[in-house]
């Protein structure tokens, strides 16, 4: 194993490929779609806290079952959550904002892509 590779595995719990594999391919678009139907409930962001801890629960055993992982690396169940929190919030933002252009035509406009403006 490289030097990469030997840091990855003992703070991550896995060699630094199957972190970004399992991270981004396999757990990301399950995190975009739960961001993104929190944002269509009209819930509160702070919903997409816990069902992102829970998916990072789900990494940290796909990769112990698939890669023979570490199962219980809590750096790597954190940085799961970091990552999986980020994409479900880029994904609640963008729907949200699509939601209130959308919805409310008359008072909002889009200002950028995560972003509207009230009209004057």
């Amino acid at each position: 194993m490289s030097a990469v590779d030997t840091f990855s595995f003992d703070w991550f719990g896995d060699t630094l490929f199957n972190v970004v594999l399992f991270n981004v391919v396999l757990v990301g678009p399950a995190s975009f779609a739960a961001g993104h139907a929190v944002a269509i409930a009209w819930r509160r962001w702070n919903r997409i806290v816990f069902y992102t801890g829970l998916l990072s629960a789900g990494l940290r055993f796909l990769d112990y079952a698939l890669a023979s992982g570490e199962l219980w690396s809590l750096g790597g169940f954190a940085l799961g959550w970091a990552v999986q929190l980020a994409i479900a919030a880029f994904s609640f933002r963008l729907t949200r904002t699509r939601q209130m252009v959308r919805q409310y035509p008359w008072l909002y406009r889009r200002k950028g892509l995560l972003g509207w403006q009230e009209r004057h």
